[in-house]
């Protein structure tokens, strides 16, 4: 984990094993947003896409999400999600850090509802099952209001 959160840019990862959601954020202004969903199969993305993605935005940090139980232990997810980090980390030789992950898909999904409570209003439907990127979103938001919550996969 770098020393000092200084001007970076963060891509974040929100590890499933059907999709894996990314935001993008930087510490110049302290926000986040969600960028895109890539399909998984039982956890492994499109390696090329991840690299496209990354060569694109070129970030100075990698953060993934960690899923862990309410009692803080880790579980089989947990776990997928630390190899999903250490591959990401050596595949592109990049910094990652691991980011707890509790409750993120919730306040995602409370979003979603009131967005399409809204879209409802305007004629629009939203789909409940595209919400990793917004999970990644609050997970790289709650990292940039406390960088220090990064822990190496």
């Amino acid at each position: 984990m770098p020393e000092s959160t200084a001007h970076q840019t963060v891509l974040c990862f929100d590890f499933g094993l059907k999709q894996i959601g990314v935001a993008y954020g930087q510490t110049l202004t302290g926000t986040a947003q969600g960028l895109a969903i890539f399909k998984a199969s039982d956890g492994v993305p499109d390696w090329s896409k991840v690299g496209g993605l990354l060569e694109e935005w070129k970030p100075d940090l990698v953060l993934v999400g960690l899923p862990l139980n309410m009692d803080d232990s880790e579980s089989d997810l947990s776990q997928r999600a630390r190899r999903f980090a250490r591959r990401l980390q050596g595949r592109f030789n990049i910094v990652v850090a691991m980011v707890d992950e509790r409750l993120t898909s919730r306040e995602a999904k409370s979003m979603l509802r009131e967005q399409q409570r809204d879209s409802r209003r305007q004629g629009k439907l939203s789909d409940l099952t595209k919400i990793d990127h917004l999970a990644a979103a609050l997970i790289l938001q709650s990292w940039l209001e406390h960088p220090d919550l990064g822990t190496p996969p």
